[in-house]
């Protein structure tokens, strides 16, 4: 494995981050209805008092709500967070020059002057990684993001950032995926092991699979609205699962949803699971700070072995 740089060695610290797509979502996550901004603001304050001190946002969650909330919540805290945010690569966003600007715009949103962490949210046919990577040496060098990264990237598209960031002196610092339990593929097509080979960390959102990996839902108790119909399948094959998350979290004193989350730290991966309000913030949590045996990985691994990415 390379020797992780100083600019990125952060992220290779962190072994649980919080994710904040929820904060705002009406779409997905019905913001106003389950939750409000009282209770993400207490899921905020409950991880900063768990010693979670990394948040990911990104521009889209909740049209920029989701940075402004993070926004009014760092005015309230004097414990050190680290931020990451994202760049969304619309169709009208064709030129390096894009970059820099919206990063501006997160920044305005979340009262910033620099991020920790600026990552490029999803591919695009339209601008290249090399395009992309241009922009983001730019907010660098601009001073508007200490590191930068990418999310969603492929193996191949991951070697091209890397590549045109190294000609640059600028590491890539992270590849944001989706990684957990039900959803392997990063780490069955080569992508986590690359990862740990050239010092990038793989950080893993949906790593509870929207609750799936709670042990809350079942067929008879779907996970509620666009959720249920999107994840049926999944349901009726959850119980061997969820059998031995159950026996793993037993052995460890820790829930089913806790034990979910230990796995993906086990792998290497830096996990962001979201929280509604403090309940899930202080259960997720509880995810970190332990391992579990080796053997109730290689179990864990067996008996999801033959999911496969929705």
């Amino acid at each position: 494995m390379n020797e992780v740089s100083n600019e990125t060695r952060f992220l290779h610290a962190i072994e649980m981050g919080l994710g904040a797509w929820q904060w705002g979502d009406r779409t997905l996550w019905a913001y106003g209805q389950t939750h409000s901004e009282k209770d993400v603001r207490e899921a905020f304050e409950i991880s900063l008092g768990l010693g979670i001190r990394f948040v990911d946002t990104a521009e889209i969650y909740g049209n920029g709500l989701s940075e402004r909330l993070l926004g009014s919540f760092l005015k309230r805290t004097d414990q050190p967070v680290l931020v990451a945010t994202k760049f969304f690569p619309m169709p009208w966003r064709l030129t390096r020059g894009f970059l820099p600007r919206a990063l501006k715009g997160s920044l305005e949103r979340l009262g910033l002057d620099a991020v920790d962490l600026y990552q490029i949210h999803w591919p695009s046919p339209l601008m290249s990684p090399e395009t992309m990577m241009e922009g983001m040496a730019e907010c660098v060098k601009q001073g508007l993001a200490r590191t930068v990264g990418v999310s969603n990237f492929g193996h191949k598209r991951m070697l091209r950032a890397y590549s045109t960031l190294a000609r640059r002196g600028i590491p890539l610092a992270s590849n944001q995926v989706h990684f957990s339990l039900l959803s392997r593929e990063v780490e069955k097509n080569g992508t986590l092991a690359r990862c740990k080979e050239l010092g990038i960390r793989l950080i893993a959102y949906s790593p509870l699979e929207k609750g799936l990996l709670t042990g809350k839902y079942s067929v008879e108790n779907p996970p509620p609205g666009v959720r249920g119909a999107h994840y049926a399948e999944f349901v009726k094959r959850l119980p061997p699962v969820i059998k031995v998350l159950q026996e793993v979290a037993q052995n460890h004193g820790k829930t089913v949803s806790q034990a979910a989350l230990n796995w993906t730290i086990c792998k290497g991966a830096l996990p962001i699971p979201g929280a509604k309000n403090a309940r899930q913030a202080e259960e997720n949590a509880g995810g970190a700070g332990w391992r579990m045996t080796d053997d109730e990985v290689a179990a864990l691994d067996a008996v999801t072995d033959n999911f496969r990415p929705y």
